[in-house]
């Protein structure tokens, strides 16, 4: 049960996945327990560094330009005013800073220097840094490891299949050939996906596949709720049960058992039972703060108390892994080289999409 694997298939995932209840939160509890200080939890928040205007069509996405929803986007913050956001977010009880921007991709310029000076200023505060910033080439993960980043986020939404359901404009290999650009240097690796979003239980098995099967395992692996957002081709989905919550957060932590398994999006919509199911189930990881790039989420405070009810504790900095080194901007050994990489643009008609790309036309042209 402790046996680190990478070759599930998605009908072992299907069994466990479908376990009579007390049986997988046990077993998922064991496991926990073999590789996990229980009772610790790692806290991050995550900054929107840059929001809204996306090129991208992903259907559960408030930040995608063609959609119309109310999300007020903004140019790329500052190094000055991240610093005072990752200062914030560490007294807070924040281990690690997890900055995002709308892109599709890193392009080389002025905006991803001053992103890299954003990981320096950062690691130097004694805290994780991750970023999310699209897909990335080799060239741009050694820069932004060189600078000193911890951790790169890239999702796989879900599985292959279902994928295509939800996003038209990227391909699912660009994502795996992103994770693999950032195998290629020392910052550990951040993927998972989003439930909720009417994929069925296979759909779920297929993405913990992709990620099972990886080696090495996502460092860390967020399972999110979707938070449908009006304006979006999602808007009309229910919430997810805590039901499926725990059973995807428990399946997770069997397959992938020294991952740390983050609650991210959706918490608002749970319990301090519910969550208290998850971190029972696994789950040992959580985003702090009160916005997910543009979804609420539970306030500090009201985290910090359910700690205290549960007996939890936040895990402090590097505990998983050692503090990368920042090597300072003229000292850089690593030049940007002005790549203009072909990701994939599969464009095939998602008909919900399209709706909902429609609506944002007439609503503009009001």
């Amino acid at each position: 049960m402790s046996e680190m694997r990478h070759n599930w298939t998605k009908e072992e995932i299907l069994e466990i996945y479908n376990k009579p209840f007390m049986e997988l939160l046990y077993e998922a509890a064991t496991v926990h327990r073999l590789h996990h200080d229980p009772n610790t939890v790692q806290v991050s928040t995550l900054l929107s560094i840059k929001t809204g205007g996306c090129s991208e069509d992903c259907g559960y996405c408030p930040q995608a330009a063609r959609y119309h929803t109310d999300i007020e986007g903004n140019d790329l913050m500052s190094v000055q005013q991240v610093k005072a956001q990752a200062l914030r977010a560490k007294s807070g009880g924040s281990s690690r800073v997890c900055m995002g921007a709308a892109w599709r991709n890193v392009k080389d310029g002025e905006e991803f220097d001053q992103v890299l000076e954003m990981v320096r200023t950062i690691n130097k505060l004694e805290m994780e840094v991750c970023c999310t910033l699209g897909m990335v080439t080799e060239n741009q993960a050694k820069r932004l490891a060189e600078a000193g980043l911890y951790a790169y986020n890239h999702n796989l939404d879900s599985s292959e299949e279902y994928y295509k359901e939800v996003i038209s404009t990227r391909g699912y290999q660009d994502r795996l050939d992103t994770i693999d650009n950032v195998r290629k240097t020392n910052v550990t690796v951040c993927s998972g996906g989003i439930i909720g979003m009417g994929e069925n239980i296979e759909d779920r098995a297929g993405m913990l596949v992709a990620l099972s099967t990886l080696n090495p395992q996502p460092e860390s692996t967020p399972i999110n709720a979707l938070v449908a957002v009006e304006g979006t081709p999602l808007e009309d989905q229910k919430p997810v049960s805590i039901w499926d919550m725990v059973r995807m957060v428990a399946t997770t932590r069997i397959v992938m058992p020294e991952t740390q398994v983050r609650l991210s999006a959706g918490r608002t919509q749970m319990t301090r039972e519910g969550q208290a199911m998850c971190f029972f189930a696994g789950a040992n990881s959580i985003f702090a703060g009160d916005k997910l790039l543009t979804t609420p989420n539970p306030d500090v405070d009201e985290d910090m108390k359910m700690f205290e009810l549960l007996g939890l504790k936040p895990q402090k900095p590097f505990t998983k892994k050692v503090q990368p080194a920042t090597v300072e901007a003229q000292d850089s050994q690593i030049e940007a080289l002005g790549e203009k990489p072909r990701w994939t643009r599969p464009e095939h008609k998602i008909e919900r999409n399209e709706a909902a790309r429609t609506v944002r036309k007439e609503a503009s042209q009001d």
